[in-house]
């Protein structure tokens, strides 16, 4: 069984206005509605469980009804101080509802553009695995610094990858990687790093460009005009 679990807890600050990110509407449609919309109609998906502040659980579940054909919902769970404690908030919470065999998707609300084919993949390529991140190779040289003054050290640019999400996980493994952090897991920045650092085997597979995460005004902007053309296509 595998179990979405969408990440919409988060603020919007570094792109202003009233109202965090996910909930911005394009096209008549609030940008979390994208991804949940290809989540709940995917096959390979057996649940679906949020993270989301309780001031929006309400206009969340109005659009899940619209979408949940076949009572895919389970849940919700209130945020954390950080993208991981939310994470580990929804993990926990969802004790109820998955195995340790089980395996679990996480997805940020503010990735619109998820397709289903990458969901298939994961799902796929996670059965002979602990868990799996989709990545892109680095296009630009990256430079190692101390001290954000002087360059340190060389990094080999053939070498290094930019994860993206949705990444999947082995769900009990994942709970313990989590829970064996503790308070370290304040200074975690990407999903996988607590399953690498308890030893998970995590393989990496091609991420999609369009993927993106829309965090700045020029990514609102960006997928504004990508909705605008396919509307015209």
């Amino acid at each position: 069984m595998v179990i979405a679990l969408i990440l919409a807890g988060g603020t919007g600050t570094r792109l202003g206005g009233d109202i965090p990110k996910q909930y911005i509407e394009v096209n008549g449609k609030p940008i979390i509605s994208y991804c949940l919309q290809t989540i709940m109609e995917c096959n390979e998906i057996d649940g679906v469980w949020i993270v989301a502040s309780k001031e929006w659980q309400y206009d969340i579940k109005k659009l899940v009804d619209r979408y949940d054909e076949k009572n895919k919902f389970k849940g919700f769970s209130e945020p954390g101080s950080s993208r991981q404690m939310s994470i580990y908030n929804g993990l926990s919470d969802m004790s109820g509802v998955c195995g340790e065999a089980d395996y679990i998707l996480i997805h940020d609300a503010a990735r619109p553009l998820l397709k289903e084919r990458q969901i298939v993949e994961l799902c796929k390529v996670v059965q002979n695995h602990d868990g799996v991140l989709p990545v892109l190779p680095m296009k630009d040289t990256i430079y190692y610094s101390d001290n954000a003054i002087n360059v340190s050290k060389l990094l080999k640019r053939s070498c290094l990858y930019a994860g993206q999400a949705p990444e999947i996980f082995a769900y009990g493994k994942y709970l313990r990687a989590n829970e064996l952090l503790k308070e370290k897991i304040q200074d975690i920045n990407g999903s996988t790093e607590p399953a690498i650092m308890a030893g998970m085997d995590i393989v990496m597979v091609q991420g999609d460009e369009n993927n993106f995460k829309v965090t700045t005004l020029q990514d609102l902007r960006r997928f504004e005009q990508m909705m605008r053309e396919e509307d015209s296509l």
